[in-house]
């Protein structure tokens, strides 16, 4: 269950905040009684599955040719 913070609690404790999010904890940000943010873990599964994602993206994108050119031509 995410724990409720308001905006200006979690400024103002962020990095006590941060540290319960590393032992697993979520909060859900309000801002006016109103969520606005969630702040949860990083979960290193997801992260590798979005790389996986973004690679498989970038690979389907298609290829462009910036042509025959050395160091060289940079620095001119």
């Amino acid at each position: 269950m995410d724990r409720a913070i308001t905006a200006s609690d979690a400024n103002q404790h962020f990095s006590e905040m941060l540290r319960d999010v590393q032992r697993g904890e979520a909060f859900v940000v309000t801002s006016r009684g109103r969520p606005v943010a969630r702040v949860v873990p990083v979960d290193t599964v997801t992260r590798k599955a979005d790389v996986y994602n973004l690679l498989l993206f970038l690979d389907g994108l298609p290829r462009r040719s910036a042509g025959a050119w050395s160091r060289d031509d940079l620095y001119e």
